[in-house]
């Protein structure tokens, strides 16, 4: 059977998919068919919703990527017929009726906490002025900056929105550490992949290194796809 073709990107929460763009790029010079899942991040049944549609419109099967928040939303649309593979990037992977917002519940001890202000009408920010630090250390400042100020909210349907049925019981599983991550702990990433049973890579990378070290990223998405379908 020949390498999938499709690849679908998932972004996670605080952020839009613009920042898969430069992996994006490598990808597609590849030859691969590359489609960005814009996220409302209202809820997980509606991100969900909205990556099946994704996946229903191509042909053929597809390797599926999320991350961050991402993750959970291909945990859970993973089922779908199509997808061949799951590739997690600095990203949560639940089990059956965990959510992110219980993962994060119960932080290790001297874990750094993520700079999350007080939800507004159900919708979550990360600190502007802390965002830089937290989420995106390894980029120059003026792109730090533009995600901090381009933030999507991020509801608190999203963070909160149980899986079903985990799709990496049933997926082969790839999983990138972000080795600086400030947001979700490298170990954490670790502990996650292992229960997943994925195949794990590392990579010197703040959480946002689908943008900083995007060469890894697609690296790991390419050898996803030579798993074959």
């Amino acid at each position: 059977m020949s390498a999938v073709k499709n690849i679908v990107l998932v972004h996670g929460g605080f952020v839009d998919g613009s920042g898969w763009q430069s992996v994006h790029r490598l990808l597609t010079q590849d030859g691969f068919n590359v489609s960005v899942v814009q996220n409302p991040t209202v809820s997980l049944a509606d991100d969900v919703a909205v990556t099946r549609r994704a996946l229903d419109a191509l042909d053929g099967p597809a390797v599926l990527v999320g991350h961050s928040y991402g993750g959970a939303v291909i945990t859970e649309a993973g089922r779908h017929e199509g997808v061949a593979a799951l590739v997690y990037i600095a990203a949560f992977a639940p089990d059956k009726d965990e959510s992110v917002g219980t993962l994060v519940a119960d932080p290790a001890p001297g874990a750094p906490v993520p700079p999350i202000l007080p939800p507004v009408d159900g919708f979550l920010f990360l600190d502007r002025d802390k965002f830089a630090a937290s989420f995106a250390g390894d980029l120059p400042a003026e792109d730090a900056a533009f995600l901090a100020d381009s933030q999507v909210p991020w509801g608190l349907e999203a963070l909160g929105g149980p899986i079903t049925e985990p799709a990496w019981r049933t997926k082969p599983s790839w999983y990138l550490v972000a080795t600086d991550d400030h947001m979700i702990p490298p170990p954490v990433q670790h502990q996650m992949a292992e229960r997943v049973g994925a195949t794990v890579a590392e990579a010197a990378g703040s959480h946002a290194i689908y943008v900083s070290q995007p060469a890894a990223v697609a690296d790991l998405i390419k050898k996803a796809a030579a798993h074959q379908a």
